[in-house]
């Protein structure tokens, strides 16, 4: 007995080395892969757009691109760990560095009608897809609610899950849904000038969703990604906001400066298995490897449609599916960066802002998560008490919502329904109060980030 606990372990100890060496073979291939991506892509861009595309292959400060928002970026777009990058591999081709990024589209993106008709109509502003609940209510001023998508998403997973299941109880107030495509996702504007900053998400938000419709209070309700914006956005408008349900949120608490590559590890790690987190992995480490997926599959989405529908006999594909191609390299990279990794580390201080105005919100989480681990919610929930948590058993990352959208909508008529009159009570008090008392009250970063003094 004791010899074959021996023989177990022994064997568990070399599956595990040969699976780090395999590893570490496998993205050390992934690094060589990049390096001569970097070469080829520089000079295909100059062939074909007349300028080599700044990357981020050099070292901070090597790479400057010129465009003024360098506090906001996440400092793993230049502190990802490549061997062939601290060899000094790239030093020869930064004579084709140049700071560039006016073309609003690449060669390597999509160009058909439906991924630049907003180039073509001018049009700025996020897509919105608005629905009222019930909508034969009269004249009755609507609750407004707006939802936020997460990676690699668009609007649709709110429109096809949540909007027609509003549970009955719920159906007696009126609501109005705002689903939004995030920039840079979906039918929303892609620009190429832009970083795709947690600041900018937020702003486009105000400009296309808060301005327009005249939103003087609203709840939100967001997933994965979407949560970090969620929460920026509500810390911005914490008298307005009347509940933030957070579903798979990635939070991290912030303890240090390396939080953004603390993010980085824990969501994209180097690791062959899962499948979607090896995916994951190459997307966020290696930029030219990346853009070439995405010029393999995004830019010729049409093709691999028609292909998937004549071999699922579907006239219709699930919209899962249309989304993970509705987004440029561009767009995908700096979000996932600049968002996820470089966005968390504020949101300590989002959510303190909001725990002292009293907005009430709710965690939900699965259990069997992959993507978002359940200590994520764990630590959320012991460094913020005031959080309601509730974790949804045999539940990953997508069917927390998905195959249970009739549960999850109730829960939400539920929250909304409770937090109405706790927040009408709380913004009369706020509104009250004098308004130097206020910004005293308010976080020196919130206050950077709103751009109020």
């Amino acid at each position: 007995m004791f010899p074959a606990t021996l023989l177990v372990r022994w064997m568990r100890k070399c599956a595990s080395g040969l699976l780090y060496a395999f590893t570490f073979i496998v993205f050390l291939f992934l690094d060589f892969l990049d390096a001569v991506l970097c070469v080829i892509y520089r000079y295909l861009d100059q062939v074909f757009e007349g300028k080599a595309s700044p990357c981020y292959c050099v070292n901070r400060g090597e790479g400057d691109r010129g465009l003024g928002v360098e506090s906001e970026v996440s400092g793993t777009l230049y502190g990802r760990r490549n061997v062939l990058r601290e060899m000094g591999f790239f030093g020869f081709a930064r004579r084709w560095e140049c700071a560039g990024g006016g073309l609003v589209n690449r060669w390597t993106d999509c160009g058909c009608e439906s991924c630049v008709y907003w180039m073509k109509n001018g049009d700025q502003k996020l897509h919105v897809v608005v629905k009222e609940h019930p909508e034969d209510s009269g004249a009755e001023r609507p609750e407004n609610v707006i939802f936020l998508h997460g990676f690699l998403s668009s609007s649709s997973f709110w429109t096809e899950t949540v909007f027609g299941n509003l549970s009955e109880p719920a159906k007696h107030k009126k609501y109005r849904f705002l689903a939004v495509d995030l920039l840079g996702f979906g039918k929303s504007p892609k620009p190429r000038n832009s970083m795709y900053t947690l600041k900018e998400h937020v702003e486009m938000i105000e400009q296309s969703v808060i301005s327009p419709f005249k939103l003087n209070s609203f709840h939100l309700v967001a997933h994965s990604m979407g949560c970090i914006i969620a929460v920026a956005l509500a810390a911005k408008y914490s008298k307005s906001v009347k509940s933030v349900t957070l579903v798979a949120p990635p939070y991290i608490p912030c303890s240090n400066d390396g939080t953004s590559s603390e993010v980085l590890q824990k969501f994209a790690g180097k690791r062959l298995w899962p499948l979607m987190a090896f995916g994951s992995s190459v997307m966020s480490w290696y930029e030219h490897v990346g853009r070439c997926v995405c010029f393999l599959i995004c830019r010729n989405h049409r093709t691999w449609e028609r292909i998937l529908k004549l071999l699922t006999w579907k006239r219709d594909l699930n919209f899962l599916i249309v989304d993970l191609t509705r987004h440029t390299h561009h767009s995908a990279w700096h979000s996932m960066h600049n968002v996820v990794c470089g966005g968390v580390k504020f949101m300590d201080d989002f959510l303190e802002t909001l725990r002292k105005s009293g907005v009430r919100l709710c965690v939900i989480q699965g259990d069997q998560d992959q993507i978002v681990p359940l200590d994520c919610c764990n630590d959320l929930k012991m460094s913020f008490p005031d959080v309601e948590l509730n974790i949804i058993r045999n539940a990953d990352h997508r069917t927390v919502i998905l195959g249970r959208e009739k549960d999850f909508t109730e829960s939400l008529g539920h929250i909304w329904a409770a937090s109405s009159t706790a927040a009408a009570a709380r913004i009369k008090q706020c509104c009250a109060k004098d308004c130097q008392t206020l910004k005293l009250h308010t976080p020196c970063l919130i206050s950077s980030f709103t751009g109020t003094s």
